[in-house]
């Protein structure tokens, strides 16, 4: 009977744990596949500043989202701390996610760190959503936490 009851519990948790993941994958602005910030190194932005292509030979996969790194000392970094490195709002633009809780889908190239957080912005057609994001970031901030919980 405990075995029936231990195997039940591992199955349940094994179970919920992929449905989670699927949630995550679902919400991450990933497209068709599961390669998040279309390939670009989550860990450049926070070292150089700047958005660098990651290698299709250097990944990790995180929570069912995966990762390309420009080095293996990048990968090492994300491993040690992924919460630190991923983008905010699941990779989506974080004005539209503030604006009106959509998702919109961003250019990787334009993004902001504030307070060690990584927000991702569209710039395409001469729309360049990090500069009305700039003209009102807190509150716009405080509004994308807020939308973002529903996708959650």
């Amino acid at each position: 009977m405990k075995t029936i009851i231990a195997i039940t519990m591992l199955l349940f948790s094994v179970n919920s744990a992929f449905a989670q993941t699927a949630k995550r994958v679902k919400h991450f602005n990933v497209e068709k596949s599961t390669l998040a910030i279309d390939g670009y190194d989550p860990v450049s932005y926070f070292t150089s500043n700047k958005a660098v292509k990651g290698k299709s030979n250097i990944v990790a996969v995180y929570d069912g989202i995966t990762y390309r790194f420009a080095s293996e000392q990048n990968r090492a970094a994300f491993k040690a701390n992924p919460a630190k490195y991923e983008p905010q709002f699941g990779g989506w633009c974080a004005y539209a996610m503030g604006d009106n809780g959509e998702k919109v889908s961003i250019n990787p190239e334009t993004f902001k760190i504030v307070n060690g957080k990584l927000y991702l912005f569209y710039n395409k057609f001469f729309n360049n959503t990090l500069k009305d994001w700039n003209e009102n970031e807190n509150e716009l901030k405080q509004k994308a936490e807020k939308n973002w919980t529903k996708f959650n």
